[in-house]
Formats: structure tokens, C-alpha cells, sequence
């Protein structure tokens, strides 16, 4: 870029160096309006509440306290069950840890099978899982309650991990398939003569290949199974609610005088596991997104 600038007339390269500080400005604005919320929450959640009264919004907390996430953590009221997040965050963890192993690996599986072991009809099959990556997820609420019923999984956490791993399939299966369709068929056809099958191929084949694939795939499962509340307020009841149905709960759960800073902070500790995620894993994400759109 500056050899480029270097290169043009001077006229030419003020206005591309104007244009690009331009563009910096642009994006700094959207950064700044999208960071603005959190990190208001992030300061009033270290605030006290008289500070809160007293206060500005936008001011920095004067002394930093943790009262209010331990509050959260050990001791907040949700509804009647005054035990704090910590029972539900658990929750969300076994929720969330199946649900997307299970998706994860039924989607390779999946995508394997329609790429390199084409079948009679592998194609109709395919179109009609891709349909189910667009279906609204309320279209589903009233046959996933009648199936749990009849499974007598009703308001459990095993109930939501079916239907967190029913639902993910269409999209596991898409991004498994679109990535595997870029492998070349010979090395199937040759792990085939040497005499492997099915599951061999897969897991020592195509799963050591797969990683790019399988950090998208995780990063995508996590992020939507952990933040979903439709499903949890729906099919999950009493202590088997997942913390973003408990976070509603304790923000709509009025006991005296409202204590902003205990919501700030419940709704830091919700929103913390796939903050964390994609701070560390977010370029993987999008390394993977682009490994396999050469082909397919």
C-alpha cells in the first residue's frame, strides 16, 4: 500500500490516505457503537447501588466491587429458587457439551456420507436436510413437545439436548458436506482397495482433515445452543432451565428495590462462555468458513 501511495501523483495519494483514515473512522464509529453496551454493563456490574443512584451512567466505577457478581453467582433470587446462576450456568454446561458433540458428529457423518459414498437419492436427501436449515425454530416447538412427550423427556435437560441436536443437524450437516466435497474422491478410492470401510476412512481419514471444519462447526453449535432461550423456556422446567431462561427470570424478578448492578452482572455471566469463544477462536472461525469454499 505505501509503495502503492508512493507511486501516485501527490494529489492521488492525499486522497487515498484520505480515504483510508476515512474508512478507519467508519469503522472505529461502528466499533464504539457496538462496544458501548458492553461496556456499560461491564462497568455498572463493578459499581454499588448507591453509586448507581448517585452517579452518571457513563462513569467509571470509583472503587471496583465484586459484590454484585457474587450476589449474582451464589445468592440472586430467581423466581423462588434463590440459589443464584450458579445452578443454571451448570446447566447450560450439559446442555451445551452433548448437544454439540452430537451434532458435531452426526453432521460429519452426514456430510461424509453424501460426498464420498453417493447413494440413490443422495442428492433429494441432502435438499431436504438443507430445507430444514431454514425452517424458523417455532415452526418445530409443537411437534419437538409432543415428541418429548411421548419420549417422556418432557421439561428435561436430556429433552433439550434432542432437541438442540435435532435441530443443529441441517446446518452441521451443510457445513460437513460443503467442506468434504473439496477433498479429492481418490483418497477414499485408494483407502477403499487397501481394504478400509466405512468408519475407518471416516476416522482416520476424513475426521484428521476436518479440523478447520470442526472449530466452525463447534464455535457455531456452542454459540447458538448456549444462547438460545426459546427452547429453554419451551421444553426445560424448574432446575433444568439453562442460565439465559434464568437470566430472564432474575431481571423480571422484583424483590424491593431494583438492584441494577446484580443484572449487570448475571447478564455479564451469561454472555461471558461465547464472549470468551470467540475472542480466542474467532480468526479460526473464519479460516475455516473460507477452507472449504473453493469448491462446492
Amino acid at each position: 500500500m505505501s509503495s502503492l501511495t508512493s507511486a501516485l501523483p501527490p494529489a492521488q495519494g492525499t486522497g487515498a490516505r484520505l480515504a483510508r483514515w476515512g474508512l478507519y473512522l467508519i469503522l472505529a464509529l461502528f466499533a464504539a457503537y457496538y462496544l458501548l453496551p458492553l461496556l456499560l454493563m461491564i462497568a455498572t456490574s463493578f459499581k454499588s447501588p448507591e453509586e448507581i443512584r448517585t452517579g452518571s451512567l457513563l462513569s467509571l466505577p470509583r472503587e471496583l466491587s465484586l459484590d454484585a457478581w457474587s450476589y449474582a453467582w451464589n445468592r440472586a433470587c430467581i423466581g423462588a429458587d434463590c440459589r443464584g446462576m450458579a445452578p443454571y450456568f451448570l446447566n447450560s454446561v450439559a446442555i451445551v457439551v452433548p448437544s454439540v458433540v452430537l451434532s458435531t458428529l452426526f453432521g460429519a457423518l452426514n456430510g461424509y456420507a453424501l460426498t464420498k459414498w453417493r447413494f440413490r437419492g443422495a442428492n433429494i436427501v441432502f435438499a431436504m436436510i438443507l430445507f430444514g436449515s431454514f425452517l424458523p425454530s417455532q415452526v418445530i416447538l409443537l411437534p419437538m413437545a409432543r415428541t418429548l412427550g411421548v419420549l417422556g423427556l418432557a421439561g428435561s435437560t436430556g429433552g433439550l439436548v434432542l432437541v438442540h441436536v435435532v435441530y443443529g443437524l441441517a446446518f452441521t450437516t451443510l457445513f460437513f458436506r460443503n467442506y468434504y466435497v473439496s477433498i479429492p474422491d481418490d483418497l477414499v478410492k485408494a483407502a477403499t482397495i487397501d481394504g478400509a470401510g466405512f468408519f475407518q476412512i471416516f476416522t482416520k481419514i476424513m475426521l484428521p482433515l476436518s479440523l478447520p471444519i470442526l472449530v466452525v462447526t463447534i464455535i457455531w453449535q456452542f454459540t447458538q445452543i448456549w444462547n438460545d432461550f426459546l427452547f429453554g423456556a419451551s421444553f426445560a422446567a424448574g432446575g433444568a432451565q439453562p442460565v439465559t431462561v434464568a437470566l430472564n427470570n432474575l431481571v423480571n424478578t422484583t424483590t424491593g428495590v431494583k438492584q441494577y448492578n446484580v443484572d449487570m452482572a448475571a447478564a455479564m455471566i451469561a454472555g461471558l462462555p461465547t464472549l470468551v469463544v470467540y475472542v480466542l477462536a474467532g480468526k479460526y472461525f473464519i479460516r475455516g468458513l473460507t477452507a472449504g469454499s473453493v469448491k462446492g
